[in-house]
């Protein structure tokens, strides 16, 4: 396992199995607790995305003189306009946004939009006081990013005034993502799974079409008929929607470990319970992890037989690598080889709380997870 910076006071995974385990998180003044702390750049349209990312490349050099503030992240994508003003589409857009603005690694954001598009800022549910612009009422590209880097430059300070404190690991949500070649390291990322659930956090198992076949073997671990039915309600919706195909449906869910299931949960919709969940999105990594995040994971982790894929910032994502082939052909990209023997769910889980506290992933010392961003598109385009 590669050594990367460490926070100044470390996360405890518990001595025994009877200790409770901690993390150094950042508690919000309402209660919610972070892993990171950034500002947002949140785009309603792919119209405002140059925008969005000039405001944030512009505003990277100001956010460097706060030591607090892990950085400016725009989050852009390619939809909001081009879609019909109702139906499955644009309420996955706005959950999706809405998830993102209440995210706790964020300490504040600003939201910007072209002025035309379908999916107006009206149409969110921001934060209290968050600030919106859009290009055409502001008069422009240029006057937008000049505001909108005076904008930034007038949060950075009370977005530096954090400190990261000791927190059960009960506040720690964690989603588990598998790129499609990671099924080999589920078994380990599932251990550790188990380990946050018994500790009172929370687990995210999504990537429904990967799972597809073993949704039997999850519902006999739902905690009621309830939740048995509304997971299978959610496999049938896949059946009329692309009839998924998987290869290995037990090893894909082998991450979500054997903890008993305690809710379903659409597409970034926000996730209150603690133990392991299951949240129904694509296999496409990035997608599934940005609804995920949505929802509220503040750590995700990706088992991957082929490569990275950091795709969830405001939010850390542990790279892992399935096999030790794949770590050893991209060692800078990938965190831990889970095909080492020395590797079991304990120390992922307490490289997790480590993650959680401040350590740098392999994707953030890179520089990488900025540009992955990507809600579940459905419906059509017009």
């Amino acid at each position: 396992m590669k050594v990367r910076r460490e926070n100044a006071t470390t996360a405890r995974a518990g001595a025994g199995p009877g200790e409770p385990a901690f993390f150094q998180g950042i508690v919000r003044p309402d209660g919610r607790v972070g892993t990171r702390n950034h500002i947002g750049v949140l785009t309603s349209v792919n119209c405002s995305a140059t925008v969005a990312k000039m405001i944030a490349s512009r505003s990277a050099a100001l956010a460097e003189e706060f030591p607090n503030v892990d950085g400016v992240v725009a989050l852009t994508h390619d939809t909001g306009c081009g879609m019909a003003a109702d139906g499955d589409g644009i309420r996955l857009l706005r959950r999706t946004l809405n998830g993102y603005a209440r995210h706790p690694n964020f300490a504040a954001l600003l939201v910007v939009g072209l002025g035309c598009e379908v999916a107006q800022l009206t149409g969110f549910d921001l934060p209290a006081g968050t600030p919106t612009m859009t290009i055409q009422g502001m008069g422009g590209t240029a006057a937008t990013v000049r505001h909108g880097v005076e904008l930034i430059r007038d949060l950075l300070p009370e977005a530096d005034r954090v400190a990261r404190v000791p927190v059960p690991a009960s506040e720690l949500v964690v989603g588990l993502a598998d790129t499609g070649t990671g099924g080999p390291g589920n078994a380990t990322l599932g251990a550790a799974a188990d380990l946050l659930v018994r500790h009172g956090g929370t687990a995210i198992l999504a990537g429904t079409p990967q799972l597809y076949g073993a949704e039997r073997l999850l519902a006999r671990r739902a905690v009621s008929p309830e939740v048995a039915g509304r997971l299978a309600e959610r496999f049938r919706w896949w059946e009329r929607y692309a009839a998924p195909a998987p290869d290995a449906p037990e090893r894909a869910a082998a991450r979500g470990g054997t903890s008993p299931l305690t809710a379903v949960h659409e597409y970034a919709e926000p996730v209150a319970e603690r133990g392991l969940v299951f949240m129904d999105t694509p296999g496409r990594a990035e997608v599934s992890a940005t609804g995920q995040v949505a929802g509220g994971a503040t750590v995700m982790c990706f088992t991957t037989g082929g490569g990275p894929a950091d795709g969830c910032r405001p939010a850390p994502g542990l790279n892992l690598a399935a096999t030790g082939a794949a770590y050893r052909a991209m060692p800078e990209d990938l965190d831990l080889d889970l095909s080492d023997a020395s590797v079991t769910g304990e120390r992922l889980f307490r490289l997790i709380l480590e993650v959680a506290s401040g350590r740098r992933t392999a994707g953030e010392e890179l520089g990488s997870g900025y540009d992955d961003f990507a809600p579940w598109q459905i419906g059509a385009v017009m």
